[in-house]
């Protein structure tokens, strides 16, 4: 019998056998994108086969014919999307893009004619009709319950014209988030700001100007520098350069990206996107997107979102504008006299940080070397969870800037799963960072441990140097890594229940939480040695980091939250007719009184948390919603005088990092810290408090 991962192919392709190397890793030398186009319609294939099979079963329906075998459906397609959604977004180029703009219409009309298919819910709908008398564990039903629920909200209940309404809705929206996500990457890839003359290099830090260099190298410009949109260089650029024409200029093409009109211009995309979404939300009942989203989360509405996003708002606008004031009256002593512009607040911000606090990013950052901050995070895995962390040279990724390491459990020896650390910007890859799995767990069938993967986009060093982090850099391999162990440590029977897979606002505290540990003395003290002299960070420099955790909190809340309330907005919308997405968005930000010296973390038109794809649409707020939880979540552990409290971390493992989605995360979170949390520790963590 064919293993249900091997796929109906010709024997060369990868995909076509079970993959005999150390713990299932993708072959990934052997696998080109010939194969994995090739690949597309087998599995498809194999998966309508195994969904017909489901629907034949002459038996009644029950967990096991039904339920459970929906589970072991599909084992090659996750296969093949472990590997081909990965490398899409981490080591892209033309020909697999060429197949994620075929193939993501046709996977959305694959999932479509599977979750509406009326014979196939009939038998879950039956199932789920008896739930009380089926004996089932609290597992079993909260797997039913979840298929259930993920039928309906897929059109599974419509009649037939509505249905393939919808599904023309999905295929549309799959394509236009794709085609987002390419033009946006395209634009990031394609802009360089290259400086010839050393002159234009003025306030720059040696990291920063070792950066651009080898930037501009890898862009063909040898001996001259580079700006580019990754954030690990525009961001200090923006901070440190004396230049204010080309702070303008780099800020602009950093703002501007999915706007600059021809065959990359993201403006038409939003339009229709908003309007299908609002559209499909009507087919199933809701009166906005917002509100079919928000449905199936913690926050159930958009009333309870918009009441904590504008709890935050006004004390963080209150603290902005003060802010505000005291970069211009530094401008002014400078002898600059125009008001403060987006362009400029990064630059005065850190000549205040310095003046009010004697602290130097310059001075900081030889402290924050890549591969010991990467070492803090496995060391305080663990001591919280027991893991234990080994390099495996000899194992090969999809790039050579790949790392991969086998996770453990360092009492026994068990293996837990793999984790693959990719760091380094580039250009087939897309911004920002991130967690995925080439491989989830599961027990169902025997024991499957995750592949996990975190990809950032920090600035590559030279050769033979070691790469050094900014704190915001440090802080984002921490949370990403919280992401990893919520993948990692994951401990479930059923793979649609594993890891991460939970309620977007859920998702994003095992990952804030994690932050917290990195700016702990016990850390910071053990990890941060000086690249060169290896001297550990001086107590007062940590201190200083201390005191400043609330500065620019103001700027940073706002321009965060503007961001979450324009989303929630558009999604608000009951009938959008011909949207302009960036009037309506400049009347939103009117509306809540956005500052004029601030712009929003993402425009609209390069928003690919919203747009590109489903993933956070009118579900952006996740991030404060979550940190309303790692607040008093870290609170449980400070409590006890012991940030690594064996017996917080072990209820921290059972409840929140183990259990996925096996229960609601609010009765999860309440089995962990006892009681649900308040705003409080959120609006003091972030010196909005008061």
């Amino acid at each position: 019998m064919t293993a249900p991962e091997a796929l109906d192919l010709p024997e060369g392709n990868p995909f076509a056998r079970v993959w005999e190397t150390p713990f299932g890793l993708p072959p990934f030398a052997e696998i080109t994108p010939e194969h994995i186009r090739a690949a597309f319609p087998a599995a498809l294939a194999r998966h309508r086969a195994e969904i017909e099979a489901i629907k034949a079963e002459p038996a009644p329906a029950d967990f096991a014919n039904t339920i459970e075998a929906l589970e072991r459906a599909g084992r090659g397609m996750s296969r093949l999307g472990g590997v081909f959604y990965n490398l899409a977004g981490a080591d892209t180029n033309e020909a697999l893009q060429a197949i994620e703009r075929e193939m993501s219409p046709l996977m959305s009309r694959h999932w479509s004619a599977v979750m509406m298919d009326a014979a196939l819910f009939a038998r879950v709908d039956a199932v789920f009709a008896r739930r009380d008398a089926l004996g089932l564990d609290a597992e079993q039903l909260r797997l039913l319950e979840r298929t259930h629920r993920g039928f309906v909200r897929a059109g599974a209940q419509l009649g037939a014209e509505d249905k393939a309404r919808l599904a023309a809705i999905g295929e549309r929206l799959a394509a236009l988030g794709t085609s987002f996500g390419q033009n946006l990457l395209k634009d990031e890839a394609d802009y360089a700001l290259i400086i010839a003359d050393e002159a234009d290099l003025d306030g720059l830090p040696g990291f920063v100007v070792a950066a651009m260099a080898r930037a501009a190298a890898d862009r063909g410009h040898p001996g001259k520098h580079a700006v580019t949109l990754a954030r690990s260089i525009i961001e200090p650029f923006l901070t440190f350069s004396t230049r204010t024409a080309l702070r303008e200029e780099a800020f602009a093409a950093w703002s501007r990206r999915g706007e600059n009109g021809g065959a990359t211009d993201n403006r038409a995309i939003v339009a229709e996107t908003v309007a299908l979404r609002a559209e499909k939300a009507r087919l199933l009942g809701y009166p906005t997107f917002a509100h079919f989203k928000l449905d199936d989360s913690m926050a159930k509405t958009p009333a309870h979102v918009r009441e904590l996003l504008e709890l935050v708002w006004a004390p963080a606008r209150a603290r902005a504008a003060q802010e505000a004031a005291d970069l211009a009256a530094l401008a002014q002593e400078e002898g600059e006299n125009r008001p403060i512009r987006p362009s400029d607040w990064r630059y005065y911000a850190e000549k205040v940080r310095q003046k009010t606090y004697a602290l130097d990013e310059a001075e900081l950052k030889p402290y924050l070397q890549l591969d010991r901050i990467v070492a803090a995070a496995f060391d305080t895995a663990g001591k919280l969870f027991g893991l234990a962390f080994a390099e495996r040279r000899d194992l090969r990724g999809y790039h050579p800037d790949v790392r991969i390491w086998e996770v453990s459990e360092a009492a026994t020896g068990r293996h837990i799963g793999l984790f693959l650390g990719d760091y380094f910007a580039r250009a087939s890859k897309r911004s920002g960072a991130w967690m995925s799995a080439y491989r989830g767990q599961r027990r169902l069938d025997g024991e499957v441990r995750p592949i996990i993967v975190n990809v950032c986009n920090f600035a590559k060093p030279a050769e033979g140097r070691p790469a050094l982090l900014s704190i915001d850099d440090a802080r984002t391999l921490f949370h990403e890594f919280g992401h990893a162990l919520h993948g990692l440590l994951s401990d479930v029977t059923y793979g649609s229940l594993a890891g991460t897979s939970v309620s977007r606002d859920f998702v994003e505290l095992p990952s804030q939480l994690y932050e917290h540990w990195f700016l702990t003395e016990e850390v910071m003290r053990r990890f941060c040695l000086h690249a060169e002299t290896r001297e550990p960070i001086p107590e007062a420099l940590i201190e200083k980091i201390r005191r400043a955790q609330t500065f620019n909190q103001g700027f940073a809340t706002v321009e965060y939250t503007s961001s979450a309330l324009v989303d929630l907005a558009f999604h608000s919308l009951e009938a959008p007719a011909e949207v302009d997405p960036l009037a309506f968005e400049a009347a939103e930000l009117a509306r809540i009184g956005m500052p004029a010296q601030i712009t929003m973390r993402h425009r609209t038109p390069h928003f690919a948390h919203v747009f590109s794809g489903d993933g956070y649409s009118a579900g952006y707020y996740s991030y404060l919603w979550s940190e309303v939880m790692d607040a008093d979540a870290f609170n449980a552990f400070t409590e006890t005088g012991d940030v690594f409290s064996p017996a917080v971390a072990e209820r921290l493992k059972r409840y929140i990092y183990s259990a996925g989605d096996t229960r609601d995360p609010a009765e999860a979170y309440t089995l962990f810290r006892g009681r649900l949390p308040t705003p409080d520790a959120l609006l003091g963590k972030r010196g909005l408090a008061g």
